[in-house]
């Protein structure tokens, strides 16, 4: 797994959502109660005083030149070094756990972890970016489109990780329509950052279907990830070809397997495999003259 063809300057911009933080304190009106006539004003009670309790639950930490600083030097940290970035990162939250910038950091580790292909760390990142901001739709998908390709044999309680990353590839699909575009993005420019990350998220389905066994979800879901994405993914390819082998549908294997094939890249000799064994059962090819 070594995708990280995602142009990271637009999925940064897509994972940052609108993030709603502060402090509304809602004063209820103050009730007259009639006076009558014979009531003087030495026998009226006093009125009781009442005070409305301050929270600060919802305010941002207080402003430091020191964090503002880290938060500068992580930043401008350039991302072809994942390991100085990462670990720039790292030792941020580590430092601020409260930090405003808390969110920004978590959801490049998500990225820069998946480039460094550490899944468990990306994991671990992601799942505390979503605690405090859960409609980061970039984030969503990667995660929902990750976990169901790392899954070794020993992987502890397989079916709760194929219903996480369901319900994470679900939860990106449902968040994308309603994207608002960033100023600095063209119509063009969002428009392909929204269909990359509709992408991940299809493709994580069709994976969670497949490894169910449910391949006609899988094929349906497949097909999607690779007409929506302006860069299509390889692996995708390959498991397209793979489940349609395993509905019978070898001609439609053949198709894919045959694009797979085509794309430079790790996957050429899987898909170049996988296009021999579709061959010997397809129709069309079997009924060929040679």
């Amino acid at each position: 797994m070594k995708r990280m063809k995602m142009e990271l300057g637009i999925a940064v911009v897509l994972g940052i959502l609108l993030l709603g933080s502060g402090v509304a304190l809602a004063q209820a009106p103050a009730t007259q109660q009639p006076s009558t006539p014979a009531q003087t004003d030495k026998d009226k009670a006093p009125a009781p005083i009442t005070t409305q309790p301050l929270t600060l639950d919802a305010a941002p930490p207080p402003v430091s030149a020191e964090e503002d600083a880290a938060m500068k030097t992580f930043r401008d940290s350039p991302i072809t070094d994942l390991a100085k970035k990462n670990q720039l990162g790292e030792d941020f939250v580590q430092k601020y756990p409260q930090s405003r910038y808390r969110v920004e950091v978590y959801s490049w580790l998500v990225k820069g972890y998946l480039g460094a292909g550490q899944v468990d760390k990306m994991e671990e990142a992601g799942d505390k970016e979503l605690a405090i901001e859960p409609n980061d739709a970039t984030t969503l998908a990667i995660m929902g489109s990750t976990l169901p390709r790392v899954m070794p044999a020993n992987t502890p309680d397989p079916g709760k990780r194929l219903e996480k990353a369901e319900q994470l590839s679900k939860r990106a699909l449902d968040l994308i329509p309603a994207l608002p575009k960033p100023p600095s993005f063209t119509d063009e420019q969002f428009l392909a950052a929204k269909n990359q990350t509709s992408a991940m998220a299809y493709s994580g389905l069709g994976l969670v279907a497949f490894r169910r066994g449910k391949f006609t979800d899988a094929i349906t879901d497949l097909e999607q990830s690779v007409k929506v994405d302006p860069n299509p993914d390889s692996v995708n390819y390959y498991l397209l070809g793979k489940a349609n082998e395993k509905a019978s549908h070898f001609d439609d294997a053949i198709t894919a397997f045959t694009k797979c094939a085509s794309m430079p890249g790790g996957m050429q000799d899987p898909c170049k495999s996988g296009l021999e064994e579709a061959k010997k059962f397809s129709t069309t090819q079997l009924s060929t003259p040679k």
